[in-house]
C-alpha cells in the first residue's frame, strides 16, 4: 500500500466497540487511526483517567481504493457503516488528521485545552468533599485541574481551591 494512493476514511463503529473496529480493521490489512483523550471519570467518589475516544463511535481508516477490497469494510467485526457519499466512501482531508496527530502527547493522546464555562462572579455550588453543597462565587483557573472559589464560611469570604469537576452552576 502506497500513502501516496492511501487517503483516510470515516467509520462509525457499533456502540463501545471502537477498539474492537480497530483490532478488525488492522488484521485485515487497514490503517486505522483512533484518536483518543485522557477523560476523566467519577465512580463511587473516585476519580479516574481514563483514555476515551474523542469521537465516541467514530474512527479513521486509511484505504487505497485502487488496490484495496475496501468493501470488506461493511463485514467487519466492530463496525456499523463507512461513511460513503452515496455508493463511494467520503474522504476526509488530511489536514484534519494531520491537525489531530499534532496534538498529541507522547502517550499518543489528544490534548485537550479544558475550560469550565463560567465567568468571574459566577454563582457556583460545590458537588463533594469537605464542601460539599455550599454555595460560592467563580474565581478562576488555578492550573489544569482545579478551580478557585470564595465561599461564605463563618461570616467571611474564603478562597478554596477544588477539583474542576466538583463544581457545577447553581
Amino acid at each position: 500500500m502506497t500513502a501516496v494512493t492511501q487517503r483516510w476514511y470515516v467509520v462509525q463503529s457499533q456502540p463501545n466497540a471502537e477498539l474492537k473496529a480497530v483490532a478488525h480493521l488492522n488484521r485485515q490489512g487497514f490503517a486505522t487511526y483512533l484518536p483518543r483523550y485522557v477523560k476523566r471519570r467519577r465512580h463511587a467518589r473516585r476519580i479516574e483517567h481514563v483514555a476515551a475516544p474523542l469521537f465516541p463511535r467514530y474512527l479513521f481508516v486509511g484505504i487505497d481504493l485502487a488496490v484495496q477490497r475496501w468493501r470488506s469494510i461493511f463485514s467487519t467485526v466492530g463496525v456499523s457503516r463507512l461513511v460513503c457519499n452515496g455508493e463511494t466512501p467520503q474522504p476526509v482531508s488530511d489536514e484534519i488528521i494531520k491537525g489531530l496527530k499534532t496534538r498529541e502527547d507522547e502517550t499518543g493522546l489528544v490534548r485537550l485545552q479544558f475550560r469550565p464555562n463560567f465567568r468571574a462572579g459566577d454563582a457556583v455550588r460545590v458537588l463533594d468533599g469537605a464542601f460539599a453543597d455550599c454555595l460560592g462565587l467563580y474565581e478562576g483557573m488555578r492550573d489544569s485541574d482545579r478551580v478557585a472559589i470564595l465561599l461564605d464560611l463563618l461570616g467571611r469570604k474564603v478562597r478554596v481551591t477544588v477539583d474542576v469537576d466538583a463544581v457545577v452552576a447553581a
